[in-house]
């Protein structure tokens, strides 16, 4: 469970799968110019917040410090450290007096969106949501074409549900078009999810 929270170093999360620290989502191109669906993200829950549109925040990571370097009296590096617990979803928040929390994931596949994206610790978190009344999604960028899509929980359920049935391990493109929404490139909402929640919902 332990990382080195430092250039090219590897850290561990609690289920024990290795992931790079340097590892980040595919720059994009063209209309939201060079940003991640993260950053996009954050700049869209910014707008909502200023324009008191709703409140949304990105969840942190619970992190407990083992080592701190100082090579400065001015400056502190964390050098060692855990996940104290596996993280839930992305985002949570409140949205005209409904609780919103969603998970957001990039993926350079043109055919389809992996399972293997997904864990199960973060299904049960959303299924619970939609057991008492929240409004639970994911949002899926596919880079290769720069578009960007909202997908209902309960559409990712089955399929997450599928997989240990003998099912394919992977929800098809076409699908993620036919069942998910398109969400539009706006400027300053960025990933305009809200617009989306407002048709199913409100």
């Amino acid at each position: 469970m332990i990382f080195k929270y430092a250039r090219g170093k590897i850290m561990n999360y609690p289920n024990g799968q290795r992931n790079n620290v340097q590892q980040q989502p595919s720059k994009q191109g063209y209309s939201n110019r060079g940003m991640t669906l993260e950053e996009d993200i954050n700049t869209t829950n910014t707008f909502y917040l200023d324009t008191d549109k709703a409140i949304i925040h990105k969840k942190p990571t619970p992190i407990q410090i083992v080592n701190v370097h100082y090579p400065k009296r001015s400056a502190a590096v964390i050098t060692e450290g855990y996940f104290k617990q596996a993280s839930t979803t992305d985002y949570n928040g409140i949205y005209k007096c409904r609780y919103i929390d969603f998970e957001a994931k990039e993926t350079k596949n043109k055919t389809r969106f992996p399972m293997s994206n997904m864990h199960e610790h973060q299904i049960k978190h959303m299924k619970s949501i939609i057991k008492h009344g929240g409004i639970s999604f994911l949002i899926i960028r596919f880079t290769v074409y720069n578009e960007t899509y909202y997908l209902p929980a309960e559409s990712l359920f089955s399929f997450w549900d599928y997989q240990f049935d003998n099912g394919r391990k992977s929800i098809p493109y076409d699908t993620i078009k036919s069942e998910g929404y398109l969400i539009p490139f706006h400027y300053q909402a960025r990933v305009n999810y809200l617009a989306v929640i407002d048709k199913l919902y409100f």
